[in-house]
């Protein structure tokens, strides 16, 4: 959109929000670059230029505004809904793999030389993947610079810099503020929910419809490893350099986000994998639109718009767990995975609530005793068979995998069906296409409507909805009287029985 110059000018020019990430403007006259949404009087524009990344205004030697913070940005939805390299390589430099790998070893997961993905990415976004990581550093050392009494030598290092004085330097020239001057202008320091707990938040695109998202969310959580407790979904994380523990809250205008993390180099990636888990890089006005021009899905969009797609924090976790409620109700689906979790789980401390567990991962499972598991047979096998895929490297699941070769892959196990796999398709993978014809409440809510009821004529029926059909489930889904579509009044057990 970046290249669409009379069109960015008419969005910085009202001021539209909904662009927020989508491009960013830089001011030649003053040095800086800004997110369309920048409360200050748009500047001529002769004096504007737009970039696609906050790495490429950077690059180009601009500073970051001070007052609308344009690293802050939601992140654009392209990356979240594209399956080509460009899209897979942001989604995985945000998981922090450069930071731990190295550019070379981005390149290897995607199948692509250094130098190939190199000019894939400057070609789009104006900044090699060295570059957009550096920015993501700088955004991070800044966050902890204003919300935290560390000191800057712990700060430099929790964010990825290799050194102080990189860190200074990369400070100074992206917000034109020495980290002193940063810490000594942030109106607050955001301490809160117990010591060593990092409060900041989360923002997003209007509309947000939290009933789904977190009322999903809070509906399926496994005692121990999730809980609703006080308004806020809380849950425990698998992060590189240890576990954590993040409580999220909805709000009006951003999503309330509270981390207490064993190691603090894990800090830009728990932020990614919760914007993630909660789909707050989406464009919801983009998806509503379309699925609105359906006039069976029109009334529910308009009754309430912006429902996002309840995601995961761990691909692997989210496929045992599918396997775990293959037909069977979401209470017995939670009690099976309680069970996994009590017996092989790691145990972790909750500073701020209830938890008491991360979820298994499959290495932990890999020693599974199946006479252990209260389920038929052939799901026990099904659930053996993943795990070993998992192990040994068969199927890979992760935010920057290519979608079609793991859909392939996982349809090549014993007993995994289309709804499993276009499950994990649509929360684990993150693919916005991915539909669940053969879904019960799916079902439902199409006989409801007057919608083919049968599910190969519904995903014939659900092509006008493409390319969001795991929005559109979202939308049938709501028409059910299901805990998922509403917003718990009180706290859910979270411990492991």
């Amino acid at each position: 959109m970046h290249e669409d110059f009379e069109r960015c000018v008419r969005a910085v020019q009202s001021k539209d929000a909904r662009f927020d990430g989508w491009f960013f403007t830089a001011v030649t006259s003053t040095g800086i670059y800004c997110r369309p949404s920048c409360p200050v009087v748009p500047p001529k524009p002769e004096n504007m230029r737009f970039y696609p990344s906050s790495a490429a205004a950077q690059a180009a030697g601009f500073r970051a505004c001070k007052r609308c913070r344009p690293d802050a940005s939601p992140g654009s939805p392209e990356w979240n809904v594209r399956a080509d390299v460009v899209a897979r390589a942001m989604r995985l430099i945000a998981d922090g793999v450069v930071d731990r790998e190295g550019v070379s070893g981005l390149a290897a997961r995607l199948g692509y030389s250094v130098r190939q993905l190199e000019r894939q990415v400057r070609g789009e976004l104006g900044a090699g993947p060295g570059a957009v990581a550096r920015a993501q550093r700088a955004s991070t050392a800044r966050l902890l610079i204003e919300t935290t009494d560390l000191a800057f030598g712990q700060i430099a290092f929790a964010a990825g810099f290799s050194s102080i004085r990189a860190f200074n330097d990369t400070v100074v020239r992206v917000f034109a503020l020495s980290p002193t001057s940063l810490r000594q202008r942030a109106k607050s320091r955001a301490v809160s929910g117990g010591s060593g707990a990092l409060s900041l938040r989360l923002p997003f695109r209007q509309p947000l419809c939290p009933d789904n998202v977190f009322g999903h969310l809070a509906a399926t959580a496994v005692p121990g490893v999730e809980e609703w407790r006080d308004g806020a979904y809380r849950r425990t994380l698998r992060l590189p350099h240890g576990p954590g523990v993040v409580s999220l809250r909805p709000g009006p205008d951003h999503v309330g986000c509270v981390l207490w993390l064993s190691d603090l180099r894990d800090l830009s990636i728990a932020i990614a994998r919760c914007r993630w888990l909660l789909d707050l890089d989406a464009d919801p006005v983009a998806v509503d639109e379309l699925l609105s021009r359906d006039e069976v899905l029109a009334p529910l969009v308009a009754k309430a718009p912006g429902r996002r797609v309840p995601r995961t924090v761990d691909p692997g976790e989210f496929a045992v767990r599918a396997v775990l409620g293959q037909q069977v109700s979401t209470a017995a689906a939670r009690t099976h995975a309680a069970r996994l979790v009590a017996r092989y789980g790691q145990r972790v401390e909750d500073p701020g609530g209830g938890l008491t567990h991360l979820f298994p991962s499959p290495g932990e499972l890999a020693g599974l005793d199946p006479d252990g598991l209260a389920m038929p047979v052939s799901r026990k096998n099904t659930l053996l068979g993943l795990v070993r895929a998992l192990v040994d490297g068969d199927v890979e699941l992760g935010v920057g995998v290519d979608w079609r070769s793991a859909k392939e892959a996982l349809s090549a196990l014993p007993g995994f069906g289309p709804w499993t796999v276009e499950s994990i398709a649509m929360r684990a993978l993150g693919d916005p296409d991915a539909f669940v014809a053969s879904d019960l409440g799916i079902r439902l809510a199409a006989e409801q409507l007057g919608l083919p009821t049968g599910a190969r004529a519904l995903v014939e029926r659900s092509r006008a909805w493409m390319p969001w059909r795991a929005y559109a489930v979202q939308y049938l889904w709501a028409t059910g009287e299901h805990a998922i579509n509403v917003l718990p009044s009180g706290d859910i057990v979270s411990e492991v029985g």
